[in-house]
Order: C-alpha cells, then sequence, then structure tokens
C-alpha cells in the first residue's frame, strides 16, 4: 500500500527557477516588486492615488477572456450586491465564481476589503504586495499570517484562473510561490527558535536554517501546484557542521519538522496554509521526518527505486540551506540519470500503473461520474509518467531533457528528436485541459479531489464551471480522455509485432545452441529472462530472413554469451524493434561486429538517441563533442571514461555505415582517423593538466603529439593501433615548478606515459587504443619522448632511411601550434635533404626484402602482406615522397607526386601507366582489408566467409563473384609488384 500510495505522488509541468529565485524565497517578494518600475514603494496600493488605481483596475478588467457559468443563483445574485460598486466586468465575475464555489463565496465575503484593492491593480502587483508583506512577521503570528496570504492568494489566483487573465502556468507558479515562502519563512523561524533556546550545538545560524533544507517535490518541485493540492516535502540536514554532536542536532530538526507540519498544515479559524506530506522521503515507514543527507545519500545509492528516480526530477531546494540543498541534489545525479539509456524504466512505469489502477479499481469503462481525472485511464498521470520515463530513459545521456515538468518536459523531447513535435504539443494542450478540469473539481469547496462528482447534478456543476453545457463538456472531456490513452499507451506495453507467433522450426543444432541460452549471463534474472520470452520469437523468427540462418544464429549466440547483462539490453530491444534488424544484420554479416558488441552494448544507446544516421560531422565536430563530454566529467577518471563511451559509439557507427554501405572502404578509412585524431587531441590537454596537478606545468613551450604510419596517413581501419611519437620543447628550462617537481625530460617522459595510459588502459568501459610508440628515435631503446633539439640531431645525423620514410607520413595531432609548425617545417626540409642519397635505394631494397622474409603473406585474402599487396606499395609510395621531397601523407598523393612523361629510370619518378597499376592493385587491397578488418578480428578465409560477408565483400570491392575478387588481386598485385621491383631496382 505504501509503494502504492508513494506512487501516486504528483508529477507536473517545468518551473523555470530564475537567479533571483535561487537566492531564497525570502527575498522573492522583494525581488518580485524590485523588478517592477519605482520599485517596491510604489508597488504598494495607494486609495489616495486615484489615477494609478484607475490605470491598474482597466489592466485587470480588460483582461477578462471568460467566465464559468452560475449554477446557484442565489449565491450569484448576493455576490453581485456585494459588489456592485466594481466594474461591470468585475462584478459580473464575481457573481458567476461565487455561482459554483461556495468555497470560493466564503473567501470573497471574508476578505472583501482587500479583494476590492486587489482587484483595482494588476494581478502581479496584488501577489507580490502579500508576499512582501510577510518576511518581517515574528514567529508567535507566523501562523496567521500565513493563512492570511493563503486566503489572499488563493482568491487572487483562482479569479485570474477563471477569468483567463493568467495561464495555467501562471496559476499553479503563483500557488508555488506562496508554499516556496512559506515553507522557507517556518523553518527559519523554527530553526532560529532552537537556536534561541540552545538546542543546536555550534555556530548554527537561523539565515542558512543551521545547515537544514527542504526539498520540495512533486507539483509543488516543478513548479506546478494544483489548486488545492498537498505539497510534497523531504527534510533533511548537513550533519558534518555538527561533528559528534549531529545526533543532538538532528533532535532538533525532527522538532523543528514537525512544527512546521503543524503550522502549515493545521486547520484553525483561520484556515490551513498547505497540507504537509512527508513520506516521499527515504523509507518513510521508518525513518525520522528529517534525515541526515550521508543517510538519505547512502539509502537512494544503495536501495533507491524507479519510482524515486522520477520523484527526483522534480526535486529542488525551497526552503532552508538552498546552497546545501543544491550539494545534495548534484549527488543525486548518478542515481536519477543513469548513464546509458535506460528502457528498463518503462517497465517499472508499466507496473506503478497497473499497481495504481489496480489499488484503486479503476479498471474497466471509462465514464464521466466518478472518472479520476489524475489516475484514471487517460488522465493527468498517464501523460506526466509518458513524459518522465522517456525523460529517464535518455535524459543520462542528455542533460537538455532533465526538465522538471511535464509540458517543458515534452517540449524537451520533441526538441531532441524523442517525440514528434505534433504528439509533443497534442499531449501538452490534453495536459493543460485536464488540469484546468482538476482546479475546477478542487475550487467547488476546497477538496483535495480528483474525482468527478458521482451524481449528474455534480457534473453539470463542474460543465458550468468550466464555461460550457453539460452535453459539451462530456463530448469534450470523454475525447480528451480516449485521445491521451490513444497516444501513450503503446508506449507502455509496445510488445513485439511477431511476439504470438510460433518461432520457425530449428534444426538439431540450432536447437542445441537456443537451448543453452538459458545458461548465458545475460539471463540469470527473473526480469531479463521475462524480456527474453517475448524477445526470442522474433529474434528467431528474423535470422529465418538472412541469407545463412545457421551462421547468423551462431553469431547472434556469441553477442548473447558475451553480454554480462541482459535487462537493460532486452529492454532496449523490446522498446525499439528496429534494433532487432540491425542485430540479425551484424550477426548474419559481420561475427566480430557481433562480438565487439556484446562487450560494448552500450553503444547501441547511440543509435536510438544520438544522430546516428546524420552526415559525418568530420574532425572539428567530433573534437567540440568530445570536449563538451569531457568538460561535462567531475573528475579525471570520470573524463577517461565518457572518452571511452563515446570513441565506441562513434567507432560503431562507422562500422555499421560501412557495413550498410552508407559509406564505403575509403570514407571509412578517415572516420576512423577523425576519431582516433579527435581522441588524442581532446584527452592531450585534459592529460597534461592533471599531470601538472602534481608536477606543475609543462616546462618551457610544451609539446606535440605526432600521428605517425596510417594515423599520420589520415587512414585506419576497425582494428588498427596508434604509432604516435612526443616532441617537446623545455626552451632552456630544467626543471617543473609543481609541488612534485621533475627534470624536464623525466616531466615528459612520464607525462607522455600517462597519455598511453589514458588511451590503452583497461577501465569497466574498456580501452580506447592500442598505442605503438616504436617510431621514436632509437626505437624501444630511445625516450618516449623526444625533445626537439635532440630529435632534429638525431635525425639529420643518425636515423637510419626507414625513419626518414617514416616520417613521410607524419602529422601533428595535438599540442602546440607554433611547436608543431615548427615540427612540420623540419619534416618538409628533412625529406629535401635526405631523399636523394646515394643509400636510398640499396637501403628500400633491403628493407623489402626483410619485410618480406618476416612478413611472407599468405596470398589469397591477405591484402595487407606480400609482393605488391598494401604493405609494399605503401613502402614504394614512402619512397617516392622522399626521393620527390613531398610532404603529402597519403598513398595516391605520393605516387601521385612521383608523375613523369615516360618511365626514364629517373629517380623517383613513375610513368602514369605504372601510377594507375599501384593504384588500381592499392585501392583493391585497401577495400579487402578494411572489409576483412570489420568482419573479423582473425585473418579472413575464405571457407568461413558467410553469405552475408561475401556480399558486403563483393559488393565493396564492385565483383559479382569470390572468385572475381581473388582473381583481381592475384592479377593487380602481381602487375603492382612488377611495378615496384623496377621502381626499386633503378631508383638512384
Amino acid at each position: 500500500m505504501r509503494i502504492i500510495g508513494l506512487a501516486c505522488k504528483g508529477y507536473v509541468k517545468h518551473f523555470y527557477i530564475s537567479a533571483e529565485k535561487q537566492s531564497g524565497p525570502s527575498n522573492r517578494a522583494g525581488q518580485i516588486m524590485r523588478a517592477r518600475p519605482g520599485g517596491p514603494d510604489q508597488a504598494r496600493i495607494d486609495p489616495r492615488a486615484p489615477k494609478a488605481h484607475d490605470r491598474a483596475m482597466t489592466a485587470f478588467q480588460n483582461r477578462i477572456t471568460r467566465k464559468p457559468i452560475a449554477c446557484d443563483i442565489g449565491a450569484s445574485a448576493d455576490i453581485r450586491a456585494a459588489f456592485a460598486n466594481l466594474a461591470p466586468q468585475l462584478t459580473d465575475l464575481l457573481a458567476a465564481v461565487a455561482g459554483c464555489s461556495p468555497y470560493l463565496t466564503g473567501l470573497m465575503l471574508r476578505e472583501a476589503a482587500w479583494l476590492r484593492t486587489a482587484l483595482a491593480v494588476e494581478p502581479e502587483t496584488a501577489l507580490a504586495q502579500v508576499f512582501v508583506n510577510l518576511p518581517p512577521t515574528p514567529l508567535d503570528g507566523l501562523g496567521a499570517a500565513l493563512r492570511q496570504a493563503k486566503r489572499r492568494v488563493a482568491l487572487l489566483t483562482a479569479l485570474a484562473d477563471l477569468g483567463g487573465v493568467w495561464d495555467l502556468q501562471q496559476v499553479t507558479g503563483a500557488l508555488t510561490e506562496l508554499a516556496d515562502l512559506a515553507v522557507d519563512l517556518a523553518v527559519k523561524a523554527l530553526v532560529g527558535d532552537e537556536i534561541r533556546r540552545g538546542k543546536l550545538p555550534g555556530a548554527a545560524t537561523a539565515a542558512t536554517a543551521g545547515g537544514m533544507v527542504v526539498l520540495a517535490m512533486g507539483k509543488m518541485g516543478a513548479g506546478e501546484l494544483n489548486y488545492s493540492s498537498d505539497i510534497d516535502l523531504i527534510c533533511l540536514f548537513d550533519q558534518d557542521i555538527y561533528g559528534e554532536n549531529w545526533s543532538e542536532a538532528r533532535a532538533a530538526f525532527i522538532r523543528v519538522t514537525r512544527k512546521m507540519v503543524a503550522m502549515l498544515s493545521d486547520v484553525t479559524a483561520d484556515g490551513y496554509v498547505f497540507r504537509v506530506d512527508l513520506r516521499l522521503r527515504p523509507d518513510a515507514s521508518v525513518t525520522p521526518v528529517c534525515l541526515s543527507m550521508a543517510a538519505a545519500e547512502a539509502y537512494y545509492e544503495s536501495q533507491g527505486r524507479t519510482w524515486e528516480r522520477a520523484a527526483f526530477i522534480k526535486a529542488r531546494p525551497c526552503g532552508g540551506d538552498l546552497g546545501a540543498g543544491r550539494r545534495f541534489l548534484k549527488t543525486l545525479v548518478p542515481f536519477v540519470w543513469r548513464k546509458h539509456l535506460d528502457f528498463a524504466a518503462i517497465q517499472d512505469a508499466h507496473d506503478m500503473r497497473m499497481a495504481i489502477r489496480d489499488h484503486r479499481g479503476l479498471h474497466g469503462a471509462v465514464g464521466i461520474e466518478g472518472h479520476n481525472i489524475k489516475l484514471g485511464q487517460g488522465g493527468i498521470r498517464e501523460i506526466e509518467f509518458f513524459t518522465q520515463t522517456r525523460q529517464l530513459i535518455a535524459g543520462g545521456r542528455d542533460p537538455d531533457l532533465r526538465a522538471p515538468g511535464t509540458v517543458a518536459g515534452l517540449a524537451a523531447l520533441a526538441a531532441k528528436g524523442w517525440l514528434p513535435q505534433d504528439v509533443a504539443d497534442e499531449l501538452a494542450s490534453l495536459y493543460r485541459a485536464h488540469r484546468e478540469v482538476e482546479h475546477r473539481l478542487q475550487m467547488v469547496g476546497d477538496a483535495q479531489t480528483h474525482d468527478l462528482p458521482n451524481t449528474s447534478a455534480g457534473v453539470a456543476r463542474i460543465a458550468a464551471f468550466c464555461g460550457q453545457d453539460d452535453a459539451s463538456f462530456r463530448a469534450r472531456l470523454l475525447a480528451r480522455l480516449a485521445r491521451t490513452t490513444a497516444l501513450t499507451e503503446s508506449f507502455f506495453a509496445p510488445g513485439m509485432a511477431e511476439e504470438t507467433n510460433a518461432p520457425p522450426p530449428l534444426s538439431n543444432a540450432a536447437m542445441a545452441i537456443v537451448q543453452g541460452w538459458s545458461s548465458y549471463a545475460a539471463l540469470r534474472s527473473d526480469r531479463a529472462q521475462t524480456l527474453f520470452r517475448r524477445l526470442r520469437p522474433v529474434l528467431l523468427t528474423r535470422l529465418a530472413r538472412t541469407a545463412n540462418p545457421e551462421q547468423a544464429l551462431v553469431a547472434l549466440d556469441g553477442f548473447l554469451a558475451g553480454l554480462p547483462s541482459g535487462v537493460q539490453i532486452f529492454a532496449l530491444f523490446d522498446a525499439n524493434p528496429s534494433l532487432v534488424d540491425l542485430i540479425i544484420d551484424i550477426a548474419g554479416t559481420a561475427p566480430a561486429l557481433a562480438r565487439y558488441l556484446s562487450r560494448n552494448a552500450s553503444v547501441l544507446d547511440a543509435v536510438i538517441g544520438g544522430a546516428f544516421w546524420a552526415p559525418w560531422p568530420g574532425p572539428g565536430g567530433l573534437c567540440a563533442d568530445l570536449k563538451a563530454q569531457l568538460d561535462a566529467a567531475p573528475d579525471y577518471e570520470a573524463m577517461l571514461a565518457a572518452a571511452r563511451r563515446w570513441m565506441k559509439e562513434w567507432h560503431f557507427r562507422i562500422g555499421v555505415h560501412h557495413l550498410r554501405g552508407l559509406i564505403d572502404a575509403f570514407e571509412a578509412g578517415k572516420h576512423y582517423a577523425d576519431l582516433a585524431g579527435a581522441v588524442i587531441a581532446a584527452l592531450w590537454p585534459q592529460v597534461g593538466a592533471q599531470f601538472a596537478t602534481k608536477h606543475g606545468a609543462a616546462p618551457g613551450r610544451g609539446a606535440v603529439v605526432l600521428g605517425m604510419g596510417s594515423l599520420g596517413a589520415g587512414r585506419l581501419n576497425a582494428g588498427s593501433d596508434l604509432d604516435l611519437l612526443v616532441i617537446y620543447d623545455a626552451d632552456g628550462v630544467d626543471t617543473s615548478a609543481g609541488s612534485r617537481p621533475l627534470p624536464t625530460r623525466l616531466y615528459y617522459a612520464r607525462l607522455t606515459q600517462a597519455l598511453v595510459t589514458a588511451l590503452t588502459a583497461q577501465l569497466p568501459e574498456g580501452r580506447l587504443y592500442e598505442v605503438d610508440m616504436r617510431l621514436r628515435p632509437s626505437g624501444r631503446q630511445g625516450p618516449v619522448a623526444t625533445s626537439v633539439n635532440a630529435f632534429r640531431a638525431y635525425q639529420t645525423t643518425e636515423a637510419w632511411t626507414w625513419e626518414h620514410l617514416a616520417l613521410t607520413r607524419a602529422r601533428v595531432v595535438a599540442g602546440d601550434a607554433a611547436l608543431g609548425d615548427e615540427v612540420e617545417a623540419f619534416r618538409r626540409d628533412l625529406l629535401q635533404a635526405k631523399g636523394q642519397g646515394a643509400s636510398v635505394r640499396a637501403d628500400v631494397a633491403d628493407m623489402r626484402a626483410r619485410l618480406a622474409a618476416a612478413k611472407p603473406g599468405a596470398g589469397g585474402w591477405d591484402a595487407k602482406f606480400g609482393a605488391g599487396r598494401l604493405m609494399d606499395i605503401e613502402l614504394l609510395a614512402q619512397t617516392l615522397a622522399l626521393q620527390n621531397a613531398n610532404p603529402a601523407r597519403s598513398v595516391e598523393r605520393q605516387i601521385a607526386g612521383s608523375a613523369a612523361p615516360v618511365s626514364s629510370g629517373t629517380a623517383g619518378k613513375m610513368s602514369v601507366t605504372d601510377q594507375t597499376a599501384l593504384l588500381a592493385a592499392y585501392r583493391l587491397c585497401w577495400r579487402v582489408q578494411a572489409c576483412a578488418r570489420l568482419l573479423s578480428d582473425k585473418p579472413l578465409e575464405l571457407d568461413d566467409l558467410g553469405e552475408g560477408a561475401a556480399a558486403f565483400v563483393l559488393r565493396e570491392a564492385g565483383a559479382a563473384s569470390v572468385a572475381e575478387v581473388m582473381a583481381r588481386l592475384q592479377q593487380e598485385c602481381g602487375l603492382a609488384d612488377a611495378v615496384i621491383s623496377v621502381h626499386l631496382n633503378g631508383l638512384g
């Protein structure tokens, strides 16, 4: 029962808290008044100022756009007579309201003098005046003062609402403003009393409520209290302020909380302020009414449930120590907002909805009499759950979705593509209409009710209160309830289109695989098994449609076996059936990618929640996106985790786009290189900043990171590691200046190691890349970071030809821009100086022979190693670039830079015919190699190539059959081998 009751707490529209509001409710009235021309003194109502009086009165009465239809003619006539001296528009409104609401009639008569004055000015001014008069009230008179304020705000708000002067947000905002102010004044006054009586230890002050904060939850937290709402509060205190005396402080804060509840909730001759509900606090049945923040945080970390996460979407500090409240809510961000898409929340919300309906007996056909506009089918709660559940799903990835209210939440979801705009707009309209009916129900007698009357006469009164005749009201309300159900119901119980279909018959081998699924880690929990029972027939049905179902089933089995947990991923598939097609496509084509996906299932979040199918953003867009992710991380370890999640999503996206033919192998190669470059460029300054906290800023001018090999050339494949080189310029500085200073050489060596660790460390999110630094001067024997002077000297006097060849592909990817320019200028000068040496031909020929002996190549599908294949062609291209002092880094541009009219044997020159032969072989080899590394993390074997994989390779190669690809590889690589042999032997 308790869970159901807590689950019924309100969730409403977004309330934007301005900077003034953050300063505390007790200052709020002053802020409102100062915002008006002339300051607070001129805002006061002065009956001796007739011109201002007339101007303001005109403003109010001219804003009236509607009014109810009076039911009680006698009550209406009495009020008309009592306020006959007001303008006709005002008298008509008051009389119509009195004819529908005994409660408001009583308020009009009790507050008649104030009401006449309030209606003489703009309602915003009258509201501000109520607030500005409250803060000086002493404790013994505060309860009565707050009750008077409540009567006046309730009356003014109702009239502005019923007359169409204020919209829903203004109405609920005014009620929330009062609640905030009442809570803050009560808490601070009561804490002050405890301090005066010596009941709070230490140096606690009333100004910050001694470290006590009150969190507004539900409708109050969202700034959208309904007309007769209770207020849901959680009371906490900062026990760290009190040290060993924290239990004594807790006793005082428990007394404060109880007295605050009584001050606000007790019904006296003056009425009440707000009914207070404290049941949203952690484990409310056994915990005190005010808890320490540490105890609350420990509860949410260990026991918090989905409904509590949803409740905290709307939580905000409203009274007491607001700063402490904001700090506490910040600690709960990981609890409320999960870092991965949380589709399991859908089932939780659905179960909660059903529990509420069961508890209140709200199943069955929808009628008007007795229908609960909040909890019944098609009611307010349906829209709130629909919105909040979607926010919980994706809000961990996108903070823009964390709007605390329903209407603002719908708008945010539509803006980010989670809802069609027309659906969001229609649900917002339905929500506002439902809330207006809710308010009319409560205005009749100030009852906290959401049930329509059980009699036809009662319904007719509500219809009149809404300004409608009975028949129109009934028809419109039923239509809205039905439309709400139609828009929201399928989200909570979407099912699978094929879940009731029998799966296709399986062979004995396939049946054995499927039966083995029950033992996998992903299916250990009851929740995962329930989800998978719905999912399994869909998977098997769609597997049967693949080119080779048995092979696809084996790959899918590998995917399922690798999942550490199944609830989230199965819930993701259950809510997004299109993802099943993607998984089957991958399983039927690229088993290696399926295995990668099982180890990194969170990358599917990007397919649902990001611009997965949008155009490639380029290096600049990637760097900016990753920088934003890193800047949002709370610490260095979180940065590394965020970088891994981000990189894996983009890496997966490239593979899927390549697999589905949206990009080809060359575009994929560039995208992989863009991605790696963005990771290094974004991480390098973060690594440096973290390192500097211990050892001081980098000595001298800093360092640059060079991408070598394929990264430098701007073309990687799905399995590439990164060849890196770090060059620094200490500029004469011998040591760093931090708390733990290091000699310059050691500083940069350890900084480089920190970068390598940041890239390669195996965290729960995996690693980013494997890193190879053997291309540094002196290889493994040399320091991992090299000074720019040592680098120049080494390359000029000691480096071997192969090291000069490596520099033909070097590219600065991160670090100081000016130093990078110098390194690039030196690289170009070095190519000019070293390319014409007499030993180049012999060195390269010897190198080629050594490579052929070490990596002879297996022929067939091996596109990388072997005569006339990738490494062989790249070696010649680098040699040509060196001999021609060509700064280009890509194979194509290095070969193009060697053009000669004829094949004359001139050093570094090549005929168009030879260029064409080399490039044809290179392009085919690259396409095959790029496919191979995406399809498998092992050498590609012809006999193991499934139908889907074969189709992928054939599409990429532009061939009709596997045999054609094999024949072309042999022929074109043979021609390339001949060209390479001739040119290496003839280079002089």
